[in-house]
């Protein structure tokens, strides 16, 4: 009616004026309503309406951005509370995670790694006239490709890992690509044909190899869903797995089963029904106690090579040629027993000094053994551990199932590493060959092993915190 004054209202349903916080403001299109048999009744001043109070309850009027009743009582304005809420947001503001405890660890096996490389290799070094006399080359060499590597590990650190979704099928594909490459002009090293390269500058193509098959695991597995949890889709990882496995154990048996390992962790991780993978795990464990039979087989039938299977005989009966296959393998343990409790000290190993072959590659943590004793080798295992834990603090956090199988992925490949490596030099497995993550010295292995690194934090950073 034209008679009547419209009431202006507020943007959210109220009558302008009318406290949007008061304990009993309850409105209906506009309108007072009912509250426990009592009407709020406007309040006017000088003809305009105010506020909507209670009877017996003093009227509120806004000064200076709150709301004041004659009886003292205090309520704050709408721009008062508006504004204590967007406080409250700012303050709610999510901070990204950074595991800064894992990339102390990453830094402190890469200095002991260090050390221990300087200590194991330095007397067989000065007197090569290979390395000109200089005693530190092995160690100059690594704490080069360590720094490099540590710079990438942080960049892709910073960078979102979803744009490794864009790489899995490419660096999936470009691993058979290399290994094809590698056995056919690959370089040939004491009979092993492992690196890609021209002179100084070579890498394998295996440590690439394990990274696209990480990543790949983590793109299909993710991709797939619930559907994992059925036969077929399971059986399409395996398809996945085995063929590039089988490709890289034709030059180095021990990536390849570092390979069939990383499928095996991320299967047993993504699916529901765990009781096939315990069985496969009994399964493999018989193998190993049949190693020698099958090994026999496996020569005849030209899955294994003569030099392989030589390991295994050493692995079974190393007295019996103890100057011959068994002479690394004894020694090896000779190292072990003299370390005692806390060992020779570090640089007084004797072992190094000519006895025991790649001593700064393979079979470092002999000399670990030797110079830091019992002590020294379970606080590096113990370090592992919590280096595990970490990865799997990261992954149970992960803000998707992508960037959790990528940390399981690297989870997997690190630990089985670990302890193929331990089992090998304590003679509990056939010799393989294997390195020990950021201790042992090979520039390929260190290098991409930051990267995978960088990728764990990538996801780490990912992980968002409340205030």
């Amino acid at each position: 009616m034209a008679g009547k004054k419209r009431r202006r209202r507020h943007p959210g349903g109220a009558p302008s004026g009318m406290a949007a916080d008061h304990p009993q403001a309850s409105r209906q299109n506009g309108r007072p309503v009912q509250i426990k048999g009592q009407q709020e009744v406007p309040v006017r001043r000088g003809g305009k309406q105010v506020r909507y109070v209670q009877p017996g309850r003093g009227a509120a009027y806004p000064v200076n951005g709150a709301v004041y009743g004659r009886n003292g009582g205090a309520y704050p304005s709408d721009a008062a509370v508006y504004a204590q809420q967007e406080g409250m947001q700012k303050k709610r503001k999510p901070r990204h995670f950074y595991d800064y405890s894992l990339l102390f660890i990453i830094i402190f096996l890469t200095v002991f790694g260090l050390v221990m490389i300087y200590s194991a290799s330095s007397y067989t070094a000065q007197l090569s006239n290979k390395y000109g006399g200089n005693s530190a080359y092995f160690m100059q060499r690594q704490a080069m490709i360590a720094v490099a590597g540590f710079l990438a590990m942080l960049g892709i650190s910073k960078l979102d890992y979803h744009f490794l979704v864009k790489l899995a099928r490419p660096s999936y594909w470009m691993s058979y690509v290399l290994m094809v490459a590698v056995s056919l002009v690959g370089r040939s090293v004491n009979g092993k044909r492992r690196w890609l390269g021209v002179e100084s500058f070579s890498f394998q193509p295996t440590e690439f190899a394990k990274i696209a098959l990480i990543i790949m695991l983590a793109y299909f597995i993710t991709k797939k869903g619930d559907n994992i949890n059925h036969l077929k889709t399971a059986l399409k990882v395996v398809y996945l797995t085995i063929p590039i496995a089988v490709i890289v154990a034709a030059n180095n048996l021990s990536s390849g089963i570092i390979l069939v390992g990383i499928g095996f962790v991320m299967l047993f991780v993504a699916c529901r029904i765990k009781w096939p993978f315990y069985g496969i795990a009994a399964g493999a464990i018989g193998l190993l106690a049949g190693a020698g039979p099958i090994g026999k087989i496996l020569v005849q039938i030209k899955v294994l090579q003569p030099y392989q299977y030589r390991r295994i005989e050493a692995w079974l009966n190393p007295e019996l040629d103890p100057e011959g296959k068994s002479f690394q393998v004894l020694q090896g343990l000779y190292a072990i027993g003299s370390g005692g409790l806390f060992g020779q000290g570090l640089g007084q190993s004797i072992q190094k000094l000519g006895f025991l072959p790649e001593s700064q590659n393979d079979m470092i943590f002999a000399i670990i053994c030797e110079e830091l004793g019992l002590f020294g080798a379970v606080s590096i295992i113990l370090i592992f551990l919590f280096m595990i834990f970490r990865f799997m603090v990261i992954a149970n956090n992960a803000p998707d199932l992508f960037g959790a199988l990528l940390v399981v992925g690297v989870m997997g490949h690190i630990a089985i590493q670990v302890v193929l490596n331990i089992a090998v030099v304590t003679n509990t497995i056939p010799n393989t060959g294997i390195t020990l993550p950021f201790i042992s010295y090979g520039g390929t292995s260190v290098l991409f092993t930051m990267i995978e690194m960088g990728i764990v934090l990538s996801v780490s950073n990912r992980i968002r915190l409340e205030n």
